[in-house]
């Protein structure tokens, strides 16, 4: 299995050449288009674009992005690349931004969306998606992309959601609950496995992971006018039980104690490939990924199900995804931004990554959201929630992270790390 992804990596490396070569070398690491192109604009891109880590995504972004500059003469794309720690890099493109100095047009994550859209550092894109474009989007989507005047300010093009995967040879019947996981990822221990992995260090996908945990119960972070209540009354109550949840998945044993510094997706497809996982809370996108990456017998053991509530009638996951915002005031960029975003992204993206789409008509559009796998996830987006879309929830989603990692270490007791969580957020939030 190890061979079979250092072959992809490798294959990965020469597909780029392959690709840039056969299109006269206007896909580099950092350019679309000829060096000397007359007009250029910068893109900021994340995992998903020519560079990805992923080979088959890598190779099809590579083509997409040489179609499109094909069509587009006289333009060059001057490419960055964000790293790993999203929050991280959100927040300096958010200040770059604010300066006049940040790219003509970048990925931005949903769940900072708003942040981007009160600095008012977002151009209108209305002009270039028609009504009936806007009207297919899914109703959260549609809310998120949507400033106070009615405008929208960026394109919300991709959308997620969390699943529990297991090793059926393993694990071979789905948990429906808490108990029912750990009692899974204990046995399974004994059959040589890690028990069950999941985000546990300081990063985004750690607290929204752990947050179907939460919002299951019916907890809530904010309330209607954006006020974090999250460690109020009942709320307090769901949110210590959803915590010593997996607290207690560590100290039981039934997930290693190495989940505290988790902060990528990929140590579980890694896991995977090494054989040494069994059970991992991911990313629908990961399917298609562990389909790349391991031997067709080895993927034919892995399945995924809904993550495990409370109970087995309180179920609860994250959605996300991805947006493109436009940030130059040039508006020869800003339609640029927007054909990157119409003719690589919002299709045909969707269908290279098997990324959920975040319009209706997406989905009938392309066959491989016809699978039973992806018509699974879409069945599951019924109990999907979004991160609230208020100013404050970046820094109530940092303190989580900073709260798990003291109570998956053991520095704090949930109640203690709870209260200073939330007097961390209550005095950002009168800052604001």
């Amino acid at each position: 299995m190890r061979l079979r992804l250092v072959t992809a990596l490798l294959a990965s490396a020469a597909a780029f050449v392959a690709v840039s070569a056969h299109a006269d070398n206007l896909v580099t690491k950092d350019r679309v288009g000829p060096a000397d192109a007359p007009k250029s604009f910068t893109l900021r891109l994340t995992n998903d674009g020519p560079t990805s880590t992923d080979p088959v995504w890598a190779e099809g972004y590579q083509k997409l992005f040489s179609e499109f500059i094909q069509r587009h003469p006289g333009w060059r794309i001057d490419l960055e690349r964000m790293s790993d720690n999203i929050g991280q890099e959100q927040a300096r493109m958010l200040e770059q931004a604010k300066s006049g100095n940040g790219p003509d047009c970048a990925a931005v994550d949903s769940f900072v969306l708003a942040l981007f859209k009160g600095a008012n550092v977002l151009k209108p894109l209305d002009e270039y998606f028609t009504k009936e474009e806007v009207a297919d989007l899914f109703p959260f989507i549609r809310e998120g992309i949507t400033g106070p005047d009615g405008k929208i300010y960026a394109w919300w093009w991709n959308t997620d959601l969390r699943v529990l995967y297991r090793n059926k040879e393993i694990v071979p019947d789905a948990p429906k609950d808490w108990a029912e996981l750990k009692a899974a990822a204990l046995a399974s221990k004994e059959k040589g496995s890690e028990g069950v992995l999941f985000n546990g260090g300081r990063w985004e996908g750690t607290t929204f992971d752990w947050l179907a945990n939460f919002w299951a119960q019916g907890g809530k972070l904010v309330d209607d006018k954006g006020k974090p209540i999250f460690a109020e009354g009942e709320n307090r109550e769901k949110f210590l039980k959803a915590v010593n949840y997996f607290k207690d998945l560590v100290d039981s044993g039934a997930a290693p104690k190495r989940v505290a510094t988790i902060v990528n997706y990929d140590e579980f497809n890694a896991a995977a490939a090494a054989g040494t996982a069994a059970l991992f809370i991911g990313g629908n996108w990961q399917y298609g990924q562990l389909k790349n990456t391991l031997e067709p017998e080895e993927f034919a053991k892995w399945t995924f199900s809904e993550i495990p509530g409370p109970t087995a009638d309180q179920r609860s996951t994250g959605t996300g995804g991805w947006t493109f915002g436009a940030f130059s005031n040039d508006p020869e960029k800003v339609a640029m931004c927007a054909a990157v975003i119409k003719e690589i992204y919002a299709g045909p993206g969707n269908a290279l990554q098997q990324q959920l789409p975040t319009a209706a008509a997406l989905y009938g559009k392309y066959d491989v959201f016809k699978t039973e796998a992806n018509e699974t996830f879409a069945k599951a987006l019924v109990n999907g929630q979004a991160r609230p879309g208020v100013p404050i929830y970046p820094e109530i989603s940092n303190q989580i992270q900073i709260m798990m990692g003291d109570v998956l270490s053991g520095t704090k007791t949930p109640e203690a790390a709870l209260d200073a969580a939330n007097t961390a957020v209550q005095a950002a939030f009168a800052r604001l």
